[in-house]
């Protein structure tokens, strides 16, 4: 259940990241926007609900896949900073391919969350569903967001290479 809502989210919004470049001549703001609320609430999800219940339920200890999941993350919401391009779509579609299945694949996130969650799956999945849309600031171009994006990437890495 948990597992097929967000499995789901994250088809609607690779679909919604594919529209957005679908047209070679230019990008298609709508696509992009919809896909960028809405992956700042699919991160909100995970962030403020699944993760902090996973801790809960085992112990108080956090999920050995979460501080990759953390990074990737943060590198996901910088690169949601910028007006979207080519490249920063690219990237984004990059981070998405290598971080979906750590929470999509068996052993992954949505399974241990499920698990974890056990008799307390469907008031979990409430909680998830009830996370807000999440408002979206104006983009940003100054030097300062690319800096993050590129320390970002690079902490990302560093986390994956381990």
């Amino acid at each position: 259940m948990i597992y097929a809502f967000l499995a789901h989210d994250h088809s609607r919004l690779d679909e919604l990241l594919r529209c957005s470049v679908a047209d070679p001549s230019v990008i298609d703001r709508a696509a992009y926007d919809e896909f960028r609320a809405g992956l700042l609430r699919h991160i909100a999800m995970e962030e403020k609900v699944l993760l902090p219940d996973a801790r809960r339920h085992h112990g108080g200890e956090p999920l050995a896949l979460g501080k990759q999941l953390r990074a990737d993350h943060a590198a996901l919401a910088a690169l949601l900073v910028p007006t979207p391009t080519r490249e920063i779509i690219a990237a984004i579609g990059g981070v998405l391919a290598e971080h979906n299945p750590l929470e999509e694949n068996e052993g992954g996130l949505y399974e241990i969350c499920e698990q974890l969650a056990g008799a307390e799956a469907d008031a979990l999945l409430a909680r998830v569903k009830a996370v807000p849309e999440v408002r979206t600031a104006r983009h940003f171009d100054g030097a300062r967001a690319h800096e993050s994006i590129a320390n970002l990437l690079r902490a990302r890495a560093a986390v994956r290479s381990g």
